[in-house]
């Protein structure tokens, strides 16, 4: 009988312990927010293609850049030509003699009429402008000693603090090469320039051919979308874009105009050498946002403070702070009407992103490339009803109920 015992209990330790109740498998329920792995895995590989189209986009940009800023700067005149060529239309279409004044004709007047006028501007004001070149040109050695007379007089105040040598050596270092950059940056600026002089023939030309077959180039780009809700898309993007390239280009050579002349009037009634051409750099640099007047500001506060009152510095300073915010803040938007929302932080970006992209033509082109960017970006939004870009690749399946047993 034990020898039986013994044999159960072994059968039974071998069989192993039995469990005394099945426990139930847990029910685990996903919350609809949460995004699936396929959506991630979505998000991850449009990512790398952006970049991928993002960098091949740039290098060819990078390659044609010139080429674009031909082009963009013939977009840019014919804009600034279109309102006189719709004026000079305008009473024949009143009175549907429209054919009396066809497209082409009126764009020859509007340029006579515009080339005129720059020629007279330019026979009275260029003869003056470049005689105060050559003379701020033969004055720059002047301007160069007396650079050097306040480092001696920055050595002396030193010796009197008893700054360390050393110290003296390295601030004085720095002086000199921030002004040696200065200087270097400015003549590389005007001598680019000056490489742009044939563009003065090839822009009007290809900005007559814009202006007179906006239409055929127009219909040429919504055929290439199919009828429906798509065209109506592509037509209300290229209205926007066409109105926000029209605002910037219009308000920025009103600006160039308004800020020329007060800068001008500004610079002699303080006083300031050379106010003529500085002037004219004034209205000029005022085409490149926040860094052209940055360093117009430079330029000239730097010319009056080596003058023979260096009191013209502080007031040329204060003059210029005070134009800067009223235009900034009250002429510019009236100008611009709406038709441009750039923050300012992402306005120095895209400046400086574009010269590190493109050198000149970057910096000019940075600012209508983004606002193009922004106005496509406000229509796939709308296109999307709303919801972000992403928002189709991030969007959770139904429900997701996996049951893991513990």
């Amino acid at each position: 009988m034990a020898d039986e015992d013994i044999h159960k209990t072994s059968a039974n330790t071998a069989a192993g312990p039995v469990p005394e109740t099945e426990r139930p498998a847990t029910k685990v329920e996903l919350h609809s927010s949460t995004p699936s792995v396929s959506s991630i895995v979505r998000v991850v590989v449009v990512t790398l293609l952006l970049l991928f189209v993002a960098g091949y986009v740039t290098s060819i940009i990078s390659s044609l850049s010139y080429l674009f800023f031909l082009l963009v700067l013939s977009i840019f005149f014919a804009y600034l030509i279109s309102p006189l060529v719709k004026m000079i239309r305008k009473p024949f279409k009143a009175k549907n003699l429209e054919k009396l004044m066809p497209r082409s004709v009126a764009i020859l007047i509007a340029y006579i009429a515009v080339f005129a006028v720059l020629g007279f501007g330019i026979s009275n004001l260029a003869p003056l402008a470049i005689e105060q070149g050559k003379e701020f040109g033969a004055n720059f050695p002047n301007y160069a000693s007396g650079i050097r007379q306040s480092f001696n007089d920055l050595n002396r105040r030193f010796d009197r603090l008893r700054i360390p040598e050393d110290v003296q050596t390295k601030i004085n270092e720095q002086a000199v090469a921030l002004g040696e950059r200065i200087t270097a940056g400015f003549g590389n600026f005007l001598l680019a320039l000056v490489t742009y002089l044939p563009w003065l023939v090839l822009v009007p030309i290809l900005a007559f051919f814009f202006l007179k077959d906006v239409n055929l180039i127009r219909l040429a780009i919504l055929r290439v979308f199919p009828a429906g809700p798509w065209r109506m898309r592509a037509e209300a993007v290229m209205q926007d874009v066409n109105t926000t390239l029209a605002a910037y280009t219009r308000a920025q050579l009103i600006s160039c105009l308004i800020i020329g002349s007060i800068c001008t009037i500004g610079f002699y009634v303080i006083g300031v050498k050379y106010a003529l051409l500085l002037g004219i750099l004034a209205g000029v640099f005022e085409f490149v946002p926040l860094l052209g007047p940055a360093a117009i500001g430079l330029i000239v506060t730097t010319t009056a403070a080596f003058s023979d009152n260096p009191w013209k510095a502080l007031y040329v300073f204060i003059f210029l702070v005070v134009l800067r915010i009223i235009h900034d803040y009250v002429t510019y938007p009236r100008i611009v009407r709406g038709g441009l929302h750039l923050h300012p932080v992402l306005i120095i970006v895209s400046v400086l992103a574009g010269e590190q992209v493109a050198g000149i033509p970057g910096v000019f082109l940075a600012i209508p490339i983004v606002a193009i960017f922004t106005v496509f970006y406000k229509h796939v939004i709308e296109h999307k009803g709303g919801k972000g870009l992403v928002a189709g690749l991030l969007e959770p399946s139904t429900k997701v109920d996996e049951e893991i047993p513990t």
